[in-house]
């Protein structure tokens, strides 16, 4: 990490230098090995960031993960290297993976060799290392483990191994097995399955108490959950491998729409009696539950209570002691209510109050609340969504949050006292985001536009700045040197009267009395934006760099804009976005500099379903569509996701097949490419060779690749290089 000594008028005089450059024709091009082996447009970042527990210092990790570096939140300046692996040449560790501090930051808990497992989980191995002595200790010698955590007073550390829950004591270097009936697609403690994991957005699930008494947690059984199996070839290994002859089969529980979930309860495990109780958390088995969080209060756990349509939630007072609950608080909502909000759940210091984001008033808001449940005021409001809670400092009393308030494009960083009066912290136009302090004395603000990339800023917590972390000066000067054609931003109405927005990237020495292919990159999914004022650099700049115009719009359904436009789509996924994008190609078509004989579009994942929607339903509006790990029929794809926006499909068959690709497999117009990743875990590759299968039942020529062992990220080795190499000829070939 390079450190800048630079005032923000001086970062503001850099930014206004680089968008007068970069509005300049691209004057040297780049490769695509540039852009993705090379990697000569990478941001460099402040990574590993964390606040101490004083308030006054953090730490961060150097940019080999070998070193763990404290910095003065005053002057921004480094006072200590806490940990320098290169001390230490005997030892197995690589790099640190991720770290965490004791209550009493004596000593460190190091995550190292890391291995995946889905999006979130993986497992990997943890060390005890002791700042004082110097002495590094594996947390356990009995297998890599999971989720390691200090208990809040920094003596004992929680994990998971096998689907079961340890409790290590690295004092006396022992681990008790707190749990015995994991087994692998049956049985997890303290971990989500699958589903959970992928739809919840979580990958632990078990919480200490605050006097570290308690360690309570959620079971999965997933013995009713239906198996996915996917093949698993022998890839990279040597020809003569003796297990090559036959492929290998993976196993998963996967629960696709309308299908049984896991039976799922929450327990409570004392460290003093070694006993296990049950939470109550209600007679009904079909229900949910996303989170589970001790409040400040160590007798009392919350829970988190969610119906299987996903339109109610509650939230359970556990007493710690007995496992018996009440309802403190309950919302209900006519379509479903959004998984971002229960991270922004947070019960404050005091035991008095928590505070929730809702969009009970058609925007995303905060909201204070006492733990009895009594609502006490809405904090923020406004046509605009708060789109993050950062927390509360109780010296000062005031919120800390960041919103959409300026513009849906864009994003601020705020706080706001208990009567309500707001201030804006943040100063630049862009993305704005914070990392605060532990005190709340200090934060470091990360901003970027679509025209800077990104500055890393420590601040005081009026908004004062104390230092330039990171401004990216070496990024900054690559792009003066090469001057590529950066996103501006448009809006257009729809036949329909709706106001979408959207971005362009034109060509070098763009000249409008010329007629230009376009090619239309989106993702489209639910309460997602692609449109927004942030740094971004990658393939979409490289293409237009190839002489496409690239164009991006937000359609119906995605986020920014209140709860009405992003759930307009509810009960008919993909309807108003294939529209939408349709009216994109055809306003592109509009365009004095567009030929509208040679429109694309693309996407991945969600994008690759409405990329393959467009190509089925557009009427031949694009002459060719690239779909990317594409969901083709809704029944195909996990419940908590597919029933939160369309319910089971017993209860909606209509809103299932009308919106499915798969069921309109014969009116494709124009080239299709459909490409999925071999091992994808997530959206399966069973809804490409499904769709597959149609187009060639109906006569319609396509083209088609697959990827050996590639999960959905389509990632590993030379994979990336050559998916983004074959999208680019297949574009130069068609378009």
């Amino acid at each position: 990490m390079k450190k800048q000594f630079i005032s923000f008028a001086a970062i503001l005089v850099l930014i206004h230098l680089s968008i007068t450059s970069f509005a300049q024709s691209g004057v040297k091009p780049f490769t695509l090995e540039d852009l993705m082996k090379k990697r000569i447009f990478a941001s460099a970042s402040v990574d590993g960031l964390k606040s101490m527990s004083d308030g006054i210092h953090y730490t961060t990790l150097s940019e080999d993960n070998r070193q763990l570096e404290k910095f003065s939140y005053k002057t921004g300046e480094k006072v200590a290297t806490i940990l320098n692996l290169d001390d230490f040449p005997d030892l197995k560790i690589r790099m640190i993976v991720d770290y965490e501090f004791s209550a009493d930051e004596s000593h460190l808990l190091i995550q190292s060799d890391y291995e995946p497992l889905y999006r979130r989980s993986f497992r990997a191995d943890y060390y005890i290392f002791d700042i004082a002595t110097r002495i590094f200790t594996p947390l356990s010698v009995n297998g890599k483990q999971q989720l390691a955590t200090f208990s809040p007073d920094g003596n004992l550390v929680a994990f998971v191994r096998e689907n079961n829950l340890f409790i290590a004591d690295p004092a006396k270097g022992s681990e008790i097995k707190i749990t015995t009936d994991g087994k692998f697609n049956e049985i997890i403690n303290g971990a989500p399955d699958w589903v959970y994991e992928e739809e919840f957005e979580y990958n632990k699930a078990f919480s200490w108490s605050a006097d570290s008494r308690k360690l309570a947690y959620v079971k999965f059984d997933e013995r009713k959950v239906k198996m996915f199996n996917m093949t698993m070839f022998q890839g990279q290994k040597p020809a003569m491998d003796e297990n090559a002859l036959y492929p290998s089969n993976s196993q998963f529980k996967y629960p696709k729409a309308g299908e049984d979930n896991s039976d799922v309860t929450v327990h409570i495990y004392s460290l003093e009696s070694g006993n296990t109780l049950r939470a109550d958390i209600g007679p009904e088995k079909d229900q949910y539950i996303p989170r589970i969080m001790f409040t400040e209060d160590p007798s009392a756990l919350a829970i988190l209570r969610l119906n299987r349509l996903q339109n109610k939630l509650e939230i359970l007072k556990t007493d710690a002691s007995t496992g018996q609950s009440a309802v403190i608080y309950t919302e209900t909502n006519k379509c479903y209510i959004d998984e971002s909000n229960f991270d922004r759940i947070s019960f404050l210091p005091g035991g008095k109050h928590f505070v929730i984001t809702s969009e009970k008033d058609g925007w995303t808001h905060l909201y204070l609340y006492g733990v009895d449940g009594a609502p006490v005021k809405q904090l923020t409001s406004g046509n605009f969504d708060v789109t993050d809670y950062y927390g509360f400092d109780p010296a000062k009393k005031l919120f800390y949050y960041q919103a959409a308030g300026v513009s849906p494009l864009q994003t601020e960083v705020y706080s706001v006292t208990m009567d309500g009066k707001t201030k804006v912290l943040s100063k630049a136009a862009g993305t704005n985001t914070a990392d605060f302090s532990s005190s709340f004395r200090y934060y470091i603000g990360t901003y970027s536009s679509a025209v800077s990339p990104s500055v890393y800023t420590l601040y005081d917590a009026s908004g004062k700045q104390i230092r330039v972390l990171e401004d990216n000066a070496d990024l900054r000067a690559r792009l003066d040197e090469y001057r590529p054609v950066l996103k501006k931003f448009f809006t257009f109405k729809t036949s329909e009267d709706v106001t979408l927005n959207g971005w362009v990237i034109y060509p070098p020495a763009f000249d409008s009395t010329k007629k230009y292919p376009v090619l239309m990159n989106q993702y489209s999914g639910p309460n997602s934006q692609e449109v927004l004022d942030r740094w971004g650099f990658g393939f979409d700049e490289y293409i237009a760099q190839e002489g496409y115009i690239v164009m991006c719009v937000d359609p119906r359904g995605t986020g920014g804009r209140g709860e009405a436009f992003r759930k307009v789509t509810y009960l008919q996924l993909g309807k108003y976005e294939t529209i939408d994008q349709v009216e994109a190609a055809k306003y592109a078509a509009s365009l004095p500099y567009v030929d509208g004989s040679r429109i694309g579009i693309w996407g991945w994942s969600y994008g690759g379903f409405i990329s393959a929607s467009c190509m089925l339903k557009g009427d031949g509006i694009y002459k060719m569509g690239i779909a990317v790990a594409p969901v083709t029929n809704w029944r195909y794809y996990d419940n908590i996701y597919t029933e939160r926006f369309m319910r089971k499909p017993q209860d909606n068959p209509d809103g299932y097949d009308q919106n499915s690709p798969l069921f309109f497999a014969d009116k494709l117009k124009g080239k299709l490419l459909l490409v999925h990743g071999m091992a994808d875990d997530n959206v399966h590759l069973q809804n490409t060779v499904e769709l597959s299968e149609r187009l060639v039942q109906a006569g319609k020529q396509f083209d088609q690749m697959l990827y050996v062992n590639r999960n959905h990220g389509i990632y590993g080795g030379n994979t990336r290089m050559h998916l983004f190499n074959l999208i680019g000829n297949y574009l130069k070939e068609n378009l």
